[in-house]
């Protein structure tokens, strides 16, 4: 296992499995600067967890900002913008605090929206049958207006990952959240890091599996993000073909990051 791996899990201190219930902005979390993606600032953690649909939870998702940036957009040949850029570690942990994948994010905020990084909606399980293959990454972020309107439809936004081997391309792997659209909010809504004013947006969440122009195997469902201005998501749900709840992700804390150390942390490696 490479040594940069392991530099990058220190950056994902272990947290209790049960996060305890805290206020939307924390006494101790470090104070936000002007324009910065949903509010966040250097070594801020967002920690979530991953419940099934009776309630159970099965994993959590850790995040860390790990590095701030200000720069300009190009906007058409002689327009540009002032854009700042946000890095995350992001792990999934599965139960007893195991490290299932470890991954960067960027999210960037310009002008009145901020964005998600499309590499977040990876499918990670239709990724396992194509371990030590070349895999090259293409993602589209996804647009949270600052000022959301009901009714409004937002662009659609993922990633898609080419597969293949030295020699021949394998397959094309892409998940695409597509006809986003705001449809209720402002409202309340409680999770374990306190009470949030949300926006429900709802999207088609579409799995593809090409291997090669004349097959592919697509399955869409359902997801429903409720997203807080300033903040960002503090719930997802997730629901099967036939429109039943598969899988929640809601925000459990939003704070400074932790001082616990890597040696807190399990690191599962999966055989192939």
């Amino acid at each position: 296992m490479p040594l940069s791996f392991f530099r990058s899990l220190l950056l994902l201190p272990a947290l209790a499995a049960a996060a305890s219930s805290v206020s939307a902005q924390a006494p101790d979390a470090p104070a936000p600067s002007p324009g910065q993606p949903f509010g966040l600032a250097d070594n801020m953690e967002l920690v979530y967890r991953v419940l099934d649909a009776g309630g159970k939870p099965v994993g959590e998702v850790r995040q860390r900002v790990v590095d701030l940036k200000t720069g300009e957009r190009e906007e058409g040949k002689k327009s540009k913008v002032a854009e700042n850029t946000m890095l995350l570690k992001s792990g999934h942990y599965a139960r007893k605090n195991t490290l299932d994948h470890i991954q960067d994010l960027t999210f960037r905020a310009r002008r009145d929206t901020s964005f998600t990084d499309g590499m977040g909606e990876i499918n990670n399980d239709a990724l396992r049958s194509f371990r030590d293959r070349k895999l090259a990454y293409e993602a589209t972020p996804l647009a949270w207006p600052n000022q959301p309107t009901v009714g409004t439809e937002l662009p659609a936004g993922g990633v898609s990952i080419k597969i293949s081997s030295s020699v021949v391309s394998i397959a094309t792997v892409s998940t695409t959240l597509q006809k986003r659209r705001v449809v209720s909010g402002p409202m309340a809504l409680t999770t374990p890091a306190g009470t949030f004013q949300v926006y429900k947006v709802e999207a088609e969440r579409e799995e593809a599996t090409i291997p090669r122009p004349d097959m592919a195997m697509r399955s869409s469902t359902k997801q429903i993000d409720f997203y807080a201005p300033g903040v960002g998501i503090v719930r997802t749900e997730r629901y099967t073909k036939t429109g039943k709840l598969s899988e929640v992700r809601e925000l459990t804390s939003r704070t400074a990051a932790s001082t616990q150390t890597y040696d807190k942390v399990k690191v599962k490696i999966k055989k192939s």
